[in-house]
Formats: C-alpha cells, sequence, structure tokens
C-alpha cells in the first residue's frame, strides 16, 4: 500500500498547542514576529491554508470541498487546491471513498515537541474506531509503563454481539500476547533475557521459546503480530507497535476477537490496515525519524 493510499485515511481530533512566552532576542525582525499586531502584509495563501487547518481540527467528522469553502467563503477552485497543498505535505488526509478531508497526522510531528504520549493517545482514538468498523473487532491501545507492563489507554470496541470486553486502565505483562511480541521485537532484549522474561509469563497454551522468537522476528520483518490462542484459548489478537525516534515501542495497537470470527483473508487484511496505521502513527510520533519500522514492505505475511 503506497503512503499516499495511506494518508488518506484518518480523521484525527482537534489539536491544541501551548502559547509560545515572549523571549529576549536582538534581531528587529525577530521583535517584529513577537508582536500581537498584524503584519503590514498577511500571505493570503497561508492565511487560507492556516484557516482550512483550523476548521478541519474543530470539524466532528470529516468535510468535502464544497462545504469546506462554503463554509469559510473561499472560492471552490483555491479551497480545492489548498487541500491538495496540504494533503501532499500529510497534514489533511483524503478519503478516496467519501470524498472527504480531515487533519491528518502529519500535523503531529510539527507539534511533536508539544505534546505528550496521552496527546499522541487521544489522536489515535479515530484509527481505532475505524478500524473497529471496517473489521468488526474490538480495537485496543495500549501504552508502555515502567516494571515490564503495558496499560490500556483507550479501545473501540466491535458491534458484534459476541465481543471481547476489555477496560480501560487494565494492565498486562509486556511481553505478553501478540503485543508482546511486538514489544519484544523492538525491546534491544537479549535471547537470554528474553528467555528469562518469557519463562515469566502465564500462558493458556503457551508457544514455546523458539516459535517466541520466530513471531518476534516476523514482527521486525513484517510490522505484526498474532497471538492465536496462546494468551487465551479461543482468542486471536493481532499487534503492531508504535515507536519514538529512537525506534523503541512505546505503544502497541491490538485487535482482539475471538478466532472462529476472522477467516485467513480478513486476517490478512486487518492486519495490512492495522500496521499501516500503526506505520503512520511512528512516523508522527519520531517527528519523521522512522518511516519504515519494519523491514519487508511487501504485502503482509501470516505466520503458519
Amino acid at each position: 500500500m503506497s503512503r499516499d493510499a495511506i494518508h488518506h485515511r484518518a480523521g484525527l481530533p482537534p489539536l491544541t498547542f501551548p502559547a509560545i512566552a515572549p523571549y529576549a532576542i536582538s534581531n528587529p525582525f525577530e521583535l517584529h514576529m513577537t508582536d500581537t499586531s498584524p503584519p503590514e502584509k498577511l500571505v493570503g495563501a497561508l492565511s487560507a491554508g492556516l484557516k482550512v487547518l483550523r476548521y478541519l481540527s474543530s470539524a466532528q467528522t470529516p468535510h468535502g470541498v464544497s462545504r469546506i469553502a462554503k463554509d469559510l467563503e473561499l472560492n471552490a477552485s483555491t479551497c480545492f487546491n489548498l487541500l491538495k497543498t496540504l494533503v501532499h505535505e500529510r497534514l489533511v488526509t483524503f478519503d478516496e471513498g467519501t470524498k472527504t478531508y480531515s487533519i491528518g497526522l502529519g500535523l503531529v510531528e510539527l507539534a511533536k515537541g508539544s505534546l505528550e504520549k496521552a496527546t499522541y493517545a487521544r489522536l489515535m482514538r479515530p484509527h481505532l474506531q475505524e478500524l473497529a468498523a471496517r473489521h468488526n473487532i474490538t480495537v485496543t491501545l495500549w501504552q508502555r509503563i515502567p516494571d515490564d507492563r503495558v496499560v490500556l489507554v483507550d479501545l473501540a470496541e466491535s458491534m458484534s454481539t459476541m465481543r471481547v470486553h476489555m477496560s480501560i486502565g487494565q494492565r498486562l505483562p509486556m511481553y505478553i500476547a501478540a503485543l508482546g511480541r511486538c514489544m519484544a521485537a523492538h525491546s534491544g532484549l537479549s535471547v537470554l533475557e528474553l528467555r528469562r522474561k518469557l519463562s515469566e509469563l502465564r500462558w493458556e497454551d503457551g508457544p514455546g521459546f523458539e516459535a517466541y522468537m520466530r513471531d518476534v522476528e516476523h514482527v521486525r520483518n513484517h510490522g505484526f503480530a498474532v497471538d492465536n490462542g496462546n494468551f487465551v484459548r479461543g482468542v486471536i489478537t493481532v499487534s503492531s507497535p508504535i515507536l519514538d525516534a529512537q525506534r523503541r515501542p512505546v505503544m502497541a495497537v491490538s485487535a482482539v476477537g475471538f478466532a472462529t470470527q476472522l477467516t485467513d483473508n480478513a486476517l490478512a487484511a486487518l492486519s495490512e490496515d492495522l500496521r499501516e496505521r500503526c506505520r503512520e502513527a511512528t512516523q508522527a510520533l519520531s517527528g519523521g525519524a522512522v518511516t519504515r519500522p519494519w523491514s519487508d514492505d511487501s504485502k503482509p505475511v501470516l505466520v503458519a
């Protein structure tokens, strides 16, 4: 899947940025930039583009070009060209199916220094909701915390009458299930250290160390892991990691459902969708430093 195709997906909630305090400067041009009065000449295209970004940031749902142009009193052609430029710069995403625009994760890269991980969790919510709706499966977001644990910080449930129920705040060992394989893949731990940590975990049907390490390598190569009944019998989880600029795993997205609900084709489609969204999130969280979280950019391969 191309990067442009990925960029055409996500709708994000509003972003809030802290004010920048005045600072001592000697350059008179810099001094002028701290003045709150409007400059003598505004750059019209820039002002219009920022107006579009603010509009989409406050919008509850994605909008089409006609609606945006009308609400902002912009020429339709001008608005369309602004949106095309913002999509190219990854500040806005375009949904080919609905022909609508929404704020993109590229905006997060610009605001990286002002955002905390909790904010990233909030920004991931639309992705969780879209994954849950598209694949009819519960999707969870886990954040790494001290003492080799992860905590559930957000989730979007499927509409299925039978679904796995989880609670915000729930904690798990960091190296358990599919998300654990993702954390292990980028942990920097030696084989001996991983063996020791794995021996401390409780599984209903443990995969065995060799199989676990094959899955860890699969994450490095293909960007996702699958746990089919190892952690909990009858439950399947598909996970992909979100990395920071040092390629350390800080979060993971996991889709959780009953094994009987997913065919091989459905599992492959879910895995690709999930890993591409986590790739996008990794690129944003790392400030653009990590654009390829895995080594093999081909279609996802499922481990037998």
